[in-house]
């Protein structure tokens, strides 16, 4: 379990280092006349990950829970592949991209890198590590209790952000070819 411990500390690590480079894309953002929808849903979404975080380490302690050499190997591989994702959506938005629903009127939307591909593709990243990270330990409950919160919290953001997109970008006949 120490190797378990120190790879929920590394995604807890990884987690802060969302949060510092959103606090400085936020000073960006509202800086070029940005706003902020969903605040309701923000504590709820931080608390939830902080849950999962919590729950893998909990659920492998206290349940006993083994490491299945085919199963956490396989689930290794899909939450390298969830950071992969995340981080090329963090690097394709730039300092557009934030944990907090917060756009800058008049900008376009961003089509290129895994935007190109999905219009939300950091969710799938969400949805992947939810799953994978306490499956790599049998942490079964925590991923399936993740996974049933996480779906009705991404219902809601989702909404969000895509009635907060739309609304600050400019229609599609002026954005420069």
């Amino acid at each position: 379990m120490d190797w378990y411990a120190l790879l929920v500390a590394a995604v807890a690590a990884e987690r802060v280092g969302e949060l510092v480079v959103a606090r400085r894309n936020e000073r960006w953002s509202r800086a070029r006349g940005a706003t902020e929808a969903g605040r309701g849903h923000y504590p709820v979404m931080v608390a939830l990950h902080t849950a999962l975080l919590v729950g893998c380490l909990a659920e492998v302690r206290l349940a006993d829970r083994p490491f299945l050499p085919v199963l956490g190997w396989s689930m290794l591989a899909v939450l390298a592949g969830a950071q992969a994702l995340r981080w090329w959506c963090i690097t394709t938005l730039g300092h557009r991209w934030n944990t907090r629903v917060i756009v800058v009127p008049g900008l376009p939307l961003v089509a290129r890198g895994p935007y190109r591909l999905l219009r939300h593709p950091n969710y799938v990243a969400v949805v992947a590590e939810g799953l994978a990270l306490p499956l790599v330990h049998t942490a079964w409950v925590t991923a399936a209790l993740f996974t049933l919160a996480d779906a009705a919290l991404l219902t809601v953001r989702i909404r969000c952000e895509n009635r907060a997109l739309a609304g600050a970008a400019p229609s599609l006949g002026s954005v420069p070819a």
